[in-house]
């Protein structure tokens, strides 16, 4: 069965209809030609029967009368190439998202506890909270400040001096 064979249906039918409507507001059809036009495309029920009634109009077409794009337009085949390993010399974390700080909150929390005079401060970037921590640490307030920070930092995360979350 050749593409001239198939059938076609009301969806085809009015594309071309409308084609023959397009060439007759150009003025390529005198009204009279394009009511026969017409009332053929409406009886058409093969391909074959709507070829003829556009062999002497310039494009547009129906789909189905349309050349074939060359082949040249298509871009070319690309070979498969595989992703490159991982290299073994790659080592911690992957990188941190644009919202996600490069320091670690757990580190930061732990610095904070461990060494109660606000060195977990200065490790996020915060300094002048840092000194403050260090200075009011001679009276005893600094510690017990410095310690409270640090449960905090590790229970609800912190911010860098950027304003971005501390990573887990």
């Amino acid at each position: 069965m050749t593409d001239d064979e198939l059938r076609i249906g009301t969806a085809e039918r009015e594309a071309a209809v409308k084609i023959l409507g397009d060439h007759l507001s150009e003025g390529r059809l005198a009204l009279e030609e394009y009511e026969e036009r017409m009332s053929a495309a409406l009886e058409a029920r093969t391909r074959a029967d709507l070829r003829p009634l556009f062999k002497d109009l310039p494009a547009p077409y129906p789909a189905f009368m349309a050349p074939p794009a060359p082949y040249h337009a298509l871009p070319p085949p690309q070979p498969y190439q595989a992703a490159p390993p991982p290299s073994p010399f790659q080592f911690g974390p992957p990188p941190a998202s644009p919202y996600e700080s490069e320091r670690y909150r757990v580190a930061a929390g732990l610095m904070q506890i461990m060494v109660p005079f606000g060195i977990g401060r200065f490790y996020t970037g915060h300094t002048s909270m840092g000194i403050a921590q260090l200075l009011t640490s001679f009276i005893g307030v600094g510690v017990i400040w410095s310690i409270i920070d640090g449960i905090i930092i590790l229970a609800s995360g912190g911010t860098d001096v950027d304003g971005k979350q501390l990573r887990m």
